[in-house]
C-alpha cells in the first residue's frame, strides 16, 4: 500500500547548482587508458568569491520538497518533523536579518530562545532530505539562504577568513548545515564562535546529525574546555528527533560482490563519462586537493570506477574518503570497484573510534553507490 505523503506549502524550484559550477573551475583533464579520465590526475581550481554564492544543496537533493518525504508510519517522529519543519521554514523567510535591520534602524541585534532547529537521527532517515527540503520551502530569496555540509562550512571559513565568512552570511536568513561532526578541537570552537555571531545576527539555523547536540564531540574529546563550547553550541538549537532505520540498507545485502580488475577497466571502457583509477593512485592525490574541491574534482564524471580497493588504516586518509563519498553521493555516480568491499573499507579499530560515525555514514553511501553500479555491469 502507498504511503500517505506528508508537506506543506514550498516555493519555486531552485536552478541546478554543484557545489562548484563548472563556470567557476579550471581542471586539468586527463585521459587514462580506455579513454577514461582519471580523478588522480585532475587538479581543480575554485575561486573563493563563489564560495558563499554557490552554497545550494547538491544536486542529489535539488528536486526534494516536503511532499516528496514518506514518513514511515511505524515512525511517528518523521511526520512530526516535517510538521515542525514547515512552520520553522515560514518562519526563517518572515522578516528580514536582524544584522540588516540593524544599519537601517540601530537595534540591537539579539534572538529570543533558540534560533535554530536540529535535526538528530541514524543513517539514511532522510535527515538530508528534509534539510534540503527546508531550504526549499523557506520563502527567502536564493542568495539569502545557505546550505552545506560541516565541512564545507569550515572549509570556507578557511578560504574566506572567520571575519569575512561572519560579515557574508549574517545577510541571510537560513543557514542549514548538513552532518554536523566536530573533528577537532579548533573546530569546535570555530563553529561554536561562528554560529553564535550569526544567531545573534538573526540568521535561522538548521543543522543535521547522528548525535545529540549536547553530545557532540562524545568520544573524541574529553578536556573540559571543549565540552563547555559543545553544551554552549546545543542552547542555539531545538532538537527535533527523526527515529527509523537505514532506509539504504533495508532487506539489502551489506555490499555487493566487488569486480575484477578486467571488468572493471571494460565497463569504463564503454561508459561515457567513465572515471578510472587506481585505488592507491587516488587516495595519494586526494592529500593533495583541498576537501573543498572535491566537488570539482568530479566535475563533468557520469561513473566511477576503482581499481585495486584496500582496506584503509590511516586516519587522514580514511577523512578524505569520507569527503569523496559524501561529493560522489550528492552527484549519485555510481561507483564500480574491483579489491575490498566497501563494507570493508575501514579497518574495525575505526569503525570502533571516535569517527566510527562518519565512516559508516562512508560505508552507507559507498554500497548503495556500488548497487547502482550493478547496471554498468549487467549485474543485478
Amino acid at each position: 500500500m502507498r504511503r500517505a505523503r506528508v508537506g506543506c506549502a514550498t516555493r519555486g524550484r531552485s536552478a541546478l547548482v554543484d557545489g562548484v559550477p563548472w563556470s567557476a573551475v579550471t581542471s586539468s583533464v586527463v585521459r587514462s587508458d580506455a579513454g577514461a579520465i582519471a580523478l588522480s590526475e585532475r587538479t581543480p581550481q575554485v575561486e573563493p568569491g563563489r564560495l558563499v554564492a554557490d552554497m545550494v544543496p547538491p544536486p542529489r537533493f535539488d528536486a526534494v520538497r516536503f511532499e516528496t518525504y514518506v514518513p514511515d508510519p511505524a515512525q511517528p517522529s518523521q511526520a512530526q518533523a516535517v510538521t515542525r519543519l514547515c512552520a520553522f521554514a515560514a518562519s526563517a523567510g518572515a522578516a528580514e536579518p536582524a544584522a540588516r535591520r540593524k544599519w537601517f534602524r540601530r537595534e540591537t541585534a539579539t534572538v529570543a530562545g533558540p534560533g535554530g532547529v536540529y535535526l538528530d537521527g541514524g543513517y539514511g532517515v532522510g535527515k538530508t532530505h528534509l534539510l534540503a527540503s527546508l531550504w526549499h520551502a523557506a520563502p527567502a530569496p536564493r542568495e539569502q539562504k545557505a546550505f552545506g555540509t560541516f565541512v564545507e562550512l569550515t572549509n570556507l571559513v578557511g578560504a574566506l577568513g572567520f571575519q569575512r565568512a561572519v560579515t557574508e552570511l549574517s545577510g541571510h536568513r537560513l543557514l542549514c548545515i548538513d552532518e554536523f561532526e566536530l573533528d577537532d578541537p579548533g573546530d569546535t570552537v570555530l563553529v561554536s564562535t561562528l554560529l553564535g555571531k550569526l544567531a545573534d545576527a538573526g540568521v535561522r539555523l538548521a543543522a543535521t546529525s547522528n548525535t545529540l547536540p549536547g553530545r557532540l564531540g562524545e568520544g573524541r574529546f574529553a578536556a573540559a574546555d571543549f565540552l563547555r563550547e559543545i553544551q554552549g553550541l546545543s542552547a542555539r538549537f531545538a532538537t527535533l528527533r527523526i527515529d527509523g532505520e537505514d532506509y539504504r540498507h533495508r532487506g539489502l545485502p551489506q555490499a555487493p560482490r566487488p569486480y575484477t580488475d578486467d571488468e572493471i577497466t571494460a565497463a569504463a571502457d564503454r561508459t561515457p563519462g567513465a572515471a578510472l583509477d587506481d585505488f592507491g593512485a587516488l587516495t595519494a592525490h586526494l592529500a593533495a586537493v583541498h576537501p573543498s574541491r572535491y566537488g570539482a574534482l568530479c566535475d563533468g564524471v557520469g561513473a566511477v570506477f576503482l581499481r585495486g580497493v584496500e582496506q584503509v588504516t590511516d586516519q587522514a586518509t580514511a577523512l578524505r574518503l569520507v569527503v569523496l563519498a559524501d561529493r560522489l553521493y550528492d552527484r549519485e555516480l555510481p561507483v564500480m570497484a574491483s579489491g575490498v568491499p566497501f563494507d570493508r573499507l575501514f579497518s574495525d579499530e575505526m569503525l570502533a573510534g571516535g569517527y566510527r560515525k562518519k565512516y559508516f555514514r562512508a560505508v552507507s553511501r559507498l554500497t548503495a553507490l556500488a548497487r547502482d553500479a550493478g547496471r554498468l555491469a549487467g549485474r543485478h
